[in-house]
């Protein structure tokens, strides 16, 4: 059984963590800049964007995927099956790179659109209430530039409830969008060997998909802990009082 779930458990993290990391990479910057931007065009469209990629299903938008890119009816660009082609271990360390990335390109894509709406949103607001706050309105009347108080003042304090929902977000991915993603692209992780275990009622299995998925959700957490005190060196957890 554990042998079981440590075969499939690589799949699904790698899913997770590619998704997790470009998610922020692309929500941050963008929630900032539509912050700085709010009302101008900049902000309406990129609003209008996130809109559309937050009203779309994730299983619709992988379907559409393999349509167009993936052998359906248009092009026949990247592979339908699998997390590595089936020459894999013969291929250089170099080829084998580049062959995991281009199986990971749509799965990987079609879990971004899903999940940087929220994100984005969540960073523009955030940046909107401390833009506005008093501190921000003294640091301009002392002659401050917009970037030193944006990154030097706001960031910090914008950043700590988009940190707080990495955990969620990580488990969201895992729980949701990777299920029905490993299922439509045919990657043997945890999400479809909990599905096909539902299926057939293995129980076992399905306890043990639950119990890692738990696990990695309590590893989060603490990981979202601990970038509290990089984040804002004035969190202490050890010198609070109870």
């Amino acid at each position: 059984m554990i042998d079981l779930v440590l075969e499939k458990l690589p799949v699904s993290i790698s899913l997770g963590l590619w998704t997790t990391l470009l998610t922020y990479l692309i929500s941050i910057p963008m929630g900032i800049a539509k912050s700085v931007r709010d009302g101008s065009n900049f902000d309406i469209w990129t609003s209008f964007v996130v809109i559309i990629g937050n009203a779309i299903p994730g299983f619709l938008f992988a379907i559409l995927l393999v349509v167009l890119f993936a052998g359906g009816s248009f092009f026949d660009i990247f592979p339908l099956r699998g997390i590595v082609s089936t020459n894999w271990h013969e291929l250089s360390a170099f080829d084998k790179v580049l062959d995991y990335f281009w199986h990971m390109v749509l799965p990987i894509t079609t879990l971004v659109i899903g999940s940087f709406a929220t994100l984005t949103m969540l960073t523009k607001n955030s940046f909107l209430e401390e833009i506005n706050k008093q501190y921000v309105i003294t640091a301009r009347s002392k002659g401050l530039t917009e970037n030193k108080i944006l990154y030097g003042h706001v960031f910090r304090n914008a950043m700590l409830i988009v940190i707080a929902g990495f955990p969620s977000a990580f488990i969201s991915i895992l729980f949701t969008g990777s299920m029905l993603v490993e299922i439509i692209f045919s990657l043997d992780g945890l999400g479809l060997l909990g599905f096909e275990a539902a299926i057939n009622r293995d129980y076992p299995v399905m306890f043990a998909t639950v119990y890692c998925f738990t696990l990695l959700g309590l590893i989060m957490h603490l990981i979202g802990d601990i970038t509290y005190t990089m984040v804002d060196p004035r969190i202490d957890f050890e010198n609070r009082e109870v």
